[in-house]
């Protein structure tokens, strides 16, 4: 019988941190972060990060493991997640992964990244090339077509051309070979359950969080990021939050405006996660908050 491997998510400001804690509480499990902004030192009020006085409730792992200048990729999170729950259950003590991150949430249930690797040179080059130039070379490089790619997005077809370039392969052949790979975590049972809240509520939620985000020092954090190389790292900049107040120290936004333009963002965020959620995930559980007050478990089977 395969070991079982808990997943708890759900939209921004639902919930997810106060249910992990009180069930990994209960069971005496351990939480591994899948939240793709929780990984750095010092991103602490903009990301609603775990408190010190939580994470002694509950063993964490992934949290501050990276400084803000670090990319992080989801490569190298698979590696760190296999070993930390490898690790936990090596204690035989049960496993919860908690997080929103749709694509690092993935690797728990699909492949979501091949092995072909890009050097810093090759990313460099590409990279510096107009979105047209990269586009001519990439299908000079498929002859057969390039699929489904979607060629106005210059993200994408710069990512494509990348790994053409670097695997000396098509991208037809690169996505057989992707089909072909394992899941990470094929070894686990994985259980997944999603936490809901009522839309009005869930505003009301978001606003109070961002609220209190302001209040209690967000626009000192990012000052301090700021000043730390925070912006050399674009992935960790460009967060809803932080790329406001940024916006904000720059003098592009008026300060009265600060909370509103992070609450409406945080809202289209959230529409995102809700539909990536229904079209993205395998089948799982989903619970209202409220049913969870009432004394719904997390997850069916224990």
């Amino acid at each position: 019988m395969k070991p079982i491997l808990r997943v708890l998510t759900g939209c921004t400001a639902v919930g997810k941190t106060e249910w992990a804690l009180r069930w990994a509480e209960r069971r005496g499990a351990e939480i591994v972060s899948c939240d793709s902004l929780l990984f750095y030192r010092g991103m602490d009020i903009g990301t609603a990060k775990p408190t010190a006085a939580e994470r002694a409730r509950v063993p964490h792992h992934l949290i501050d493991i990276r400084e803000v200048t670090e990319p992080m990729n989801v490569t190298y999170y698979v590696t760190l997640a296999q070993r930390a729950v490898a690790e936990i259950a090596g204690r035989e003590r049960d496993v919860l992964v908690v997080g929103g991150s749709g694509f690092y949430l993935k690797t728990f249930f699909a492949p979501v990244a091949d092995e072909v690797a890009v050097s810093p040179e090759l990313r460099a080059e590409v990279a510096a090339l107009p979105l047209q130039v990269a586009l001519a070379r990439l299908r000079a490089l498929n002859p057969e077509g390039l699929g489904a790619l979607d060629t106005a997005n210059p993200r994408r077809v710069v990512r494509a051309l990348e790994r053409c370039r670097a695997s000396g392969r098509t991208l037809a052949a690169l996505a057989a070979d992707f089909a072909r790979l394992t899941p990470a975590f094929t070894g686990w049972e994985v259980r997944l359950t999603r936490i809901e809240r009522p839309a009005e509520e869930l505003e009301r939620r978001i606003e109070a969080r961002v609220q209190a985000m302001v209040r209690t020092g967000l626009v000192d954090e990012v000052r301090r990021l700021v000043g730390a190389g925070f912006k050399e790292n674009p992935s960790a900049a460009r967060a809803i939050g932080y790329r406001e107040v940024i916006a904000l120290l720059e003098g592009q936004l008026p300060e009265d405006q600060l909370a509103q333009e992070i609450t409406k963002n945080t809202r289209a965020l959230v529409k995102k996660q809700r539909t990536w959620f229904r079209t993205q995930l395998p089948t799982h559980r989903v619970v209202t908050a409220e049913a969870l007050e009432r004394g719904d478990g997390l997850f069916e089977v224990s």
